[in-house]
């Protein structure tokens, strides 16, 4: 019987509990997945709890990704460039092991003709958080000439933005103030990484202007992460204006489903993964 769970907050908008037990149907393994809100100062009793009553492992979300690697006994090799946690594994001993699923997820939900045009492209990030760590990686990864980071405090993304350089020195990478930001032209992809727009978070509202949007060449995509609302108004704004859009449930998906293979051993299926999510977003 297996016990996992998610930590973060806020996690009413999460879908993690119900794709993790639909990967755990589709596998035919007996388990239960646990929504646990933790904010940062609880953050030392929560893994208490986790280790105490017999969780076999755990996702972490906003804002814990980076605090919870203080708590780690060894992290992957992706966890470690990024920085940041999303995926925990409890060993027998009680120790934990960090992996980060975000850098897969993100790239796994690219279609595969626009990962190639991303390479040697300009692409810009919004935010600072784990999960922007993550897809700084996986753009590096895919090769991309430029990296520009818009944040709101510089003095704390700068940290972030040089770790990264480090592994990633042929990547120009920057970290500017997204109050000045006011052309896109120049990017092939806009992700966001914040949670505006986020249900139960600044819902419906947008993290740039839609005047900033339309800057946008309409070869370009814009991806969000947010999953829920499926189509947030950064989504909405784009599609209005005939920007190419990826929307945040597939990362969700695959970053789950190699969440669940690091826990079980065994690959769930992610179209049934999908399909519960979606049944549950219209419910």
């Amino acid at each position: 019987m297996y016990k996992f769970g998610l930590i973060g907050y806020p996690l009413s908008h999460s879908m993690s509990k119900v794709i993790q037990e639909a990967a755990l149907k589709s596998v035919e393994l007996e388990g239960t997945y646990e929504i646990l809100e933790t904010e940062q100062e609880d953050l030392v009793d929560r893994v208490k709890y986790l280790r105490t009553y017999g969780f076999h492992g755990f996702n972490v979300t906003i804002p814990l990704k980076v605090p919870i690697t203080l708590f780690l006994s060894s992290v992957d090799n992706v966890a470690n460039v990024v920085g940041s946690a999303n995926t925990i594994k409890v060993m027998d001993d009680g120790s934990l092991q960090g992996y980060n699923t975000d850098v897969y997820g993100f790239v796994e939900a690219i279609p595969e003709d626009f990962r190639k045009e991303i390479e040697n492209k300009e692409v810009a990030i919004l935010g600072s958080g784990g999960a922007a760590r993550a897809v700084g990686v996986g753009l590096a990864i895919l090769k991309a000439k430029k990296i520009d980071f818009y944040v709101r405090n510089i003095i704390n993304a700068k940290e972030m933005v040089d770790a990264l350089r480090v592994n990633f020195p042929n990547v120009e990478m920057n970290c500017k103030q997204i109050e000045g930001l006011k052309d896109l032209s120049n990017y092939k992809l806009l992700v966001n990484t914040t949670p505006i727009g986020m249900r139960g978070k600044a819902m419906g509202y947008s993290p740039i202007d839609e005047e900033i949007i339309k800057t946008m060449d309409k070869d370009a995509t814009v991806y969000d992460i947010v999953y829920n609302p499926l189509k947030t108004e950064l989504i909405k704004l784009a599609k209005k204006h005939g920007i190419k859009t990826i929307q945040g449930l597939d990362m969700l998906i695959y970053q789950g489903a190699k969440a669940f293979e690091i826990w079980t051993g065994k690959k769930p299926d992610t179209i049934k993964m999908k399909l519960a999510a979606l049944e549950e977003m219209v419910e």
